[in-house]
């Protein structure tokens, strides 16, 4: 929504400092700029990226209007999930998870947060930890390793269709000197003719230039920026799962192992211990009652 509201912001001021200095607001009405400026700029994008990307970035842009992906009721269930997993491992040990992990959609513990387990990559990258956990016997150390590796590889695919916007923003200064310089090619075929056409044609010139600028400065890359932004703050949720995960393995409790995860996530997301305290006591009456 800050990126609706913001890109209003952005068009209100320029043209309304524009319309402030006298300025006519139908000679910014330049449809063959755009489409030069528009059209380029897409065929560009579409040949210098895969599908793949082209249809991450489309489902990026979508996914700012939704608002964040992960709230903290989303970080009080993970934390939750995973709590109920150290649980096992205390109980059962490592082999306890194995049922678990192999399918979680029907597992009590994982179906326990429909929310959670239709997020398949955060679903899949913490049975894919539990899993060497369970058959790797490795050290904390060694885990971490891995994981880092893993979450470095994770980190770098969600952010290639923010770079790849990124990358469109800064090619349309470049296209609005095109247009520019296509309305010059323009204007000095018409050189001898009726001055006012002229005109008209270095002013349509002109508004490439400027067109190109405002979409790179004003919309395209401020976007870029938030679709960069979102998706560090949604890799927080697999960080909180590493970070549980290795406390546990170095042998901390359960609620400690949880602390240390909750202490991964933003401050504005992070939900307090009161919030997960009441969410365990909930839950633990619930089970008493059935």
């Amino acid at each position: 929504m800050l990126v609706l509201i913001g890109s209003l912001v952005v068009l209100s001021c320029v043209l309304g400092g524009y319309l402030l200095s006298h300025g006519h607001i139908l000679a910014l009405w330049q449809p063959a700029e755009l489409m030069i400026i528009g059209g380029g700029a897409i065929g560009a994008f579409l040949s210098a990226n895969p599908l793949k990307i082209v249809k991450g970035a489309l489902q990026n842009i979508v996914a700012l209007f939704k608002g964040p992906k992960y709230r903290k009721q989303d970080y009080v269930d993970l934390l939750s999930l995973l709590y109920d997993i150290f649980g096992v491992m205390r109980k059962q040990g490592l082999l306890g998870l194995e049922s678990h992990i192999e399918d979680p959609q029907s597992s009590p513990i994982f179906s326990a947060y429909p929310r959670l387990v239709k997020e398949h990559h955060l679903i899949e990258f913490t049975t894919d930890c539990l899993r060497l956990m369970v058959g790797g016997n490795m050290n904390p150390h060694e885990l971490e390793q891995l994981l880092e590796v893993e979450l470095e590889s994770h980190q770098h695919d969600a952010e290639a269709p923010a770079l790849a916007v990124m990358k469109l923003a800064d090619a349309l200064p470049g296209f609005g000197i095109v247009a520019a310089v296509l309305g010059i090619v323009t204007t000095m075929s018409q050189l001898g003719g009726d001055t006012s056409q002229i005109g008209e044609h270095i002013a349509g010139a002109l508004v490439g230039t400027f067109l190109g600028i405002l979409l790179c400065y004003g919309f395209i890359g401020p976007l870029a920026a938030a679709m960069e932004s979102r998706v560090h703050e949604d890799g927080k949720a697999f960080e909180c799962v590493k970070v549980a995960l290795l406390a546990c393995l170095r042998g901390y409790n359960p609620k400690v192992s949880v602390e240390f995860a909750r202490k991964t996530l933003s401050p504005h997301a992070r939900p307090n211990f009161q919030d997960f305290e009441d969410h365990l006591k909930d839950a633990a009456r619930a089970g008493a009652a059935a």
